[in-house]
């Protein structure tokens, strides 16, 4: 149905809007995970590693910047931040959070949930760099999700959308009884939402 609409001038994105069946207010009914996407998103995504003792690794796996305790108070006096993700070796952790007011109302705070904090920093960067997203719902219990690229094609796009609904019911809270997805609209950027069955 999508490929239906008008076309814009640009390659699209495919998204996923979905309204949850949680209460949003309460802490135990929250989601919150990570999805590998088998094709990727189709946006390039800097990286920032946080670590003093594997940077040659994180810059060998692709890290697009990378430091320790410098990189923390250069962040803490410009509050410039040009990246998407930040992962991050345990022991950065605490000295992280002198800046954690500056990456968290951003969603960049390392996080051992969504998988960004870790001993083996080579493995973080490339499950991020193979297409590694994280989710959430807002405040209305609701979700939105990049899926990928209307160039990707169908069967990739379709892959990549079960893929992540697999996850998404992987992260159900176990308090949430019955259906977890009330509703579920795909929409491209400047197409009309599309209603799915999950």
């Amino acid at each position: 149905m999508l490929e239906k609409f008008p076309k814009a001038k640009f390659d699209e994105s495919l998204e996923i809007h979905i309204k949850l069946a949680i209460d949003a207010k309460k802490g135990e009914q929250q989601i919150k995970g990570t999805a590998v996407l088998p094709h990727g998103t189709g946006k390039t995504i800097r990286i920032a590693a946080f670590t003093e003792i594997q940077q040659k690794e994180a810059q060998a796996a692709g890290a697009d910047i990378v430091g320790g305790e410098e990189l923390v108070n250069e962040i803490a006096k410009k509050e410039e931040l040009n990246f998407d993700v930040a992962v991050a070796t345990p022991e950065m952790m605490p000295k992280l959070a002198k800046i954690a007011k500056i990456l968290g109302p951003k969603g960049l705070m390392p996080n051992a949930k969504t998988q960004t904090v870790g001993t083996q920093i080579t493995n973080l960067i490339k499950d991020l760099k193979k297409g590694k997203v994280s989710f959430k719902n807002d405040k209305g219990g609701n979700l939105h999700q990049l899926l990928g690229k209307t160039s990707f094609g169908k069967d990739k796009l379709k892959e990549n959308t079960e893929e992540f609904l697999k996850e998404l019911q992987t992260a159900k809270p176990t308090v949430i009884k019955g259906k977890l997805i009330k509703k579920a609209f795909l929409s491209t950027t400047m197409s009309p939402a599309v209603r799915i069955k999950v």
